[in-house]
């Protein structure tokens, strides 16, 4: 009788989330969307000159094949984040805003790969290859962890410094009077609660399945 209703449960919990996953990947459809839509009216204006734009849309992913690539890249960020001490949910969301999930992306500023690292710092970090997804990756963590050491464990600030320079924040003694590093931080956030509400949800119901086995 407990197996039949622990397959039951089983049933309900692997349609519930599929519902979920589907809303998740709406969520995250309608926040990308957003955002290209607010950076195609920055890149017109003057006074935004230089800013951070995509390699373009032509080169990005499907959403099938992020979906793809986020199942792939997943224990690589999960290994970066848990050596930096990171909430791996936060990585994801820095990389969809970042790239979203296209290894191959180039700014118009010379930022390179999943979480867009500058030559430079790229070379400070020990990265050799950029568009090699566990250098990317574990370069773009420790960078982030060594900015939010920075600023004090403010994430805000943090992510501030990641879009325009720990030089900016310092200057105006806090986030920028950039609208698209304030932007940045809003999509990162929002991204964040997808991730982690969905990070959440896997985790629970891999523990309702474990459960579940042990007493059928």
């Amino acid at each position: 009788m407990k197996s039949v209703i622990n397959k039951k449960l089983t049933l309900q919990l692997l349609s519930l989330g599929l519902i979920r996953l589907l809303f998740i990947g709406v969520m995250i459809l309608s926040v990308t969307f957003a955002y290209n839509r607010n950076s195609q009216k920055m890149i017109s204006s003057p006074s935004l000159k230089g800013e951070y734009l995509a390699a373009g849309t032509e080169h990005r992913s499907s959403f099938i094949g992020r979906k793809k690539a986020e199942r792939v890249l997943h224990p690589i960020v999960i290994q970066a984040a848990s050596r930096h001490q990171v909430d791996p949910a936060l990585i994801k969301a820095i990389i969809m805003a970042e790239s979203g999930y296209n290894t191959r992306a180039i700014s118009k500023r010379g930022a390179k790969g999943l979480m867009q690292l500058m030559p430079a710092t790229a070379q400070a970090l020990g990265v050799v290859d950029v568009f090699n997804p566990k250098q990317n990756i574990s370069g773009g963590v420790r960078y982030f962890k060594k900015l939010v050491t920075q600023f004090d464990g403010d994430v805000k600030l943090a992510l501030a410094a990641y879009n325009a320079g720990s030089r900016n924040v310092r200057h105006y003694q806090g986030i920028p009077p950039f609208k698209e590093t304030r932007f940045y931080i809003k999509k990162v956030f929002k991204y964040y609660e997808i991730y982690k509400d969905q990070m959440a949800y896997t985790e629970n119901g891999i523990a309702f399945l474990n459960n579940s086995n042990h007493y059928s």
